[in-house]
């Protein structure tokens, strides 16, 4: 283990050695093994938004096994996908990377912003995870019951020393389309989701615009105007760094402005990327080269 990796560790005070243990396989996996840094794949898109819009652009990716082999082969530090697609590929790959379950879900007909629980600790525990991972909702009128049933969930994960992943999106309420992305608000829901418990926090890279009325106040005067800026005030609002946190690549877009978008985050002092559709949904050779130079960029070679 790397002074990196067990600076990150020591900032988990209250762990038992098995949750350590799972956030240390992660953390020393793959080529950023050992740096503090973490490019994950997520493959939760099929339930969020259909299997046609996640994988028709790719049609070898409607096969569970291609994410868990591109994952692989991409030397990457975990790969999380929901239930179904864990199932589909845990005997054939079993102990090659991390896994991280994600234990809720939407969809994209529903009119709530809301998740259902689809999969327990049991079985990630069956299926051999380092994490579970879990979606709250900061700003829905759901949010108490998100917030309650991830207490509880990742009360029991920690218990048997699994890690819990929160993807904190603020959504509903009083939150405009611009707010969801506002640094404001996403700092707050980062900032939620440690307090809530969470060993890494997957947020999305938050604009330069201010939502909440009672907070422009305290935002006059700061620089946001770079990207890195505003990933370190994001970084700054979980626990001064103390906890991991890794940014979304958000919808499909053109290679340069992914690459820009790791500088920024590595500048800003972010733990790193999780990252799907930008890469699955590109035919296999040309993904696996766009997580090479990802992975190039955290190392720091540009």
């Amino acid at each position: 283990m790397t002074p990196a990796v067990r600076a990150i560790l020591a900032n988990y005070e209250s762990d038992n050695p098995g949750t350590k243990a799972n956030l240390a396989r992660i953390l020393m996996q793959g080529r950023l093994g050992g740096t503090g840094k973490l490019v994950i794949l997520p493959v939760d898109q099929g339930f969020e938004h259909g299997p046609a819009r996640s994988f028709a652009p790719n049609p070898d990716a409607y096969d569970p096994h291609y994410h868990f082999q591109l994952a692989i082969d991409a030397d990457l530090s975990a790969y999380a996908a929901p239930l179904g697609m864990i199932e589909a590929g845990a005997g054939t790959f079993a102990g090659q990377i991390p896994t991280i379950l994600k234990v809720n879900s939407s969809n994209s007909w529903s009119s709530a912003v809301n998740q259902a629980v689809t999969g327990t600790v049991d079985d990630a525990l069956r299926l051999g995870c380092s994490a579970i991972g879990f979606t709250i909702y900061p700003g829905s009128d759901d949010i108490f019951e998100l917030m309650e049933e991830i207490q509880q969930m990742s009360a029991e994960a920690k218990s048997v020393g699994i890690a819990t992943v929160i993807w904190s999106y603020p959504r509903g309420g009083t939150i405009t389309k611009d707010g969801e992305l506002a640094l404001d608000v996403g700092a707050y829901a980062a900032h939620m989701a440690a307090l809530a418990g969470a060993h890494i926090i997957k947020v999305k890279l938050p604009t330069a615009h201010i939502e909440q009325k009672d907070a422009k106040k305290s935002y006059e005067g700061g620089d946001w105007s770079t990207q890195a800026k505003r990933v370190a005030h994001v970084v700054k609002a979980c626990f001064n760094g103390r906890r991991i946190v890794v940014f979304s690549g958000g919808a499909a877009k053109g290679a340069d402005a992914v690459y820009q978008d790791a500088r920024d985050i590595r500048d800003g002092g972010g733990n790193g990327s999780i990252i799907g559709r930008n890469t699955f949904q590109r035919p296999r050779a040309e993904a696996l080269a766009m997580l090479d130079k990802i992975i190039g960029i955290y190392e720091g070679a540009e």
